[in-house]
């Protein structure tokens, strides 16, 4: 088996403004040259997008793992749950359970290596989790088909419903929907956040090559994403006449995409409201960065994980890749049960 690998921090592991950078075709060859004796899980890491650091982890984690098997008189082929719960229970007294934890990733990354191959069936290490490591809360998942419904089904104020109220109160309800539904389709479609709805501006919106400029920021990347279809009619009405109306109506001057109706103009007061609402049809619906977490963990279904890292904005793919969590594990249920063994 290979020998131990020096570890540090690599170019590769991050990303530059404006150009997500991968493994290149030299870097490549190089490093499977150096985990030739794992070529195959190589190029499936490879495939998928994931650094030089994290491949030569996971790796190594695997390496570790099949000298335990060799010791136990098993092929990885073999392996059940058990088998894995096994392993942990031998390590715990000299790993840390972080280290643990991180062990069983790059088993359940292996295991769908091979399944992938059709080596097997069944990953063995699929839902074996560590107690009492400490990890992020996640926020439980909204489908994709969820995701589109709360746009289609986005509701704008109807005026026979408001007869009780003024007319300059209606139209103001009116075309705040309007924008509101425009500000969710952009949470959606392209997971921005609450900074940069905040900093949209007019000129940002490419609407004959239907795409938006996402400006980067000391956290983010800038990127460019293309506009989904069934946005453009809501967005291209809210650009050319609904923001218009709304600087009218409120007498207010501003180069902030998203117009407040209200005395302040910070638009993350408007968003709070806007997720409040929406959290009194949808009650799954809790936050801007539940949609976001969603919106990237199905990304990353779709798109390898650099193509993932460009459109989340993410400086570094180590973010990213801390949202296949959410695609490995349950993806209905927050992190709050850990394995019962201590």
């Amino acid at each position: 088996m290979s020998g131990k690998r020096r570890l540090g921090k690599t170019k590769d592991s991050r990303t530059r403004k404006q150009v997500v950078k991968a493994v290149n075709v030299t870097e490549a060859e190089s490093l499977r040259e150096e985990l030739k004796n794992q070529a195959g899980f190589t190029d499936y890491l490879l495939t998928k997008g994931f650094s030089i650091t994290s491949i030569r982890r996971y790796v190594r984690d695997i390496n570790n793992f099949i000298l335990w098997l060799d010791t136990e008189n098993m092929q990885v082929e073999q392996v059940s749950y058990n088998d894995i719960l096994h392993f942990i229970q031998e390590k715990k007294n000299t790993v840390k359970q972080r280290t643990l934890s991180a062990m069983v990733n790059s088993m359940k990354h292996f295991y769908t290596h091979l399944i992938s191959i059709d080596q097997l069936e069944d990953n063995p290490a699929l839902h074996v989790k560590i107690k009492g490591v400490k990890r992020r809360m996640l926020y439980q998942i909204l489908s994709k088909k969820e995701l589109e419904s709360l746009y289609h089904n986005f509701e704008l104020p109807e005026n026979e419903k408001h007869v009780f109220k003024n007319q300059n109160w209606f139209k103001a309800s009116e075309l705040a929907g309007k924008r509101n539904k425009v500000i969710l389709g952009f949470m959606i479609y392209q997971g921005m956040g609450t900074s940069e709805l905040s900093n949209l501006t007019e000129k940002d919106i490419k609407l004959r090559e239907g795409k938006v400029y996402i400006a980067g920021s000391r956290r983010s990347n800038e990127r460019t994403l293309k506009l989904e279809a069934t946005q453009i009619m809501d967005i291209m009405e809210y650009q050319l006449q609904t923001r218009k109306e709304l600087l009218e109506l409120t007498g207010k001057q501003t180069e902030s995409y998203f117009v407040t109706t209200g005395s302040s103009d910070r638009v993350h007061n408007m968003l709070t409201k806007l997720i409040e609402n929406i959290h009194k049809k949808n009650s799954k619906v809790t936050s801007i960065k539940q949609i976001r977490t969603s919106v990237i963990t199905h990304w990353l279904k779709r798109f390898n994980l650099r193509q993932a890292q460009y459109m989340a904005g993410h400086r570094y793919v180590s973010t990213t890749e801390g949202y296949l969590v959410n695609d490995l594990d349950d993806l209905s249920e927050e992190i709050t049960k850990f394995h019962p063994m201590g």
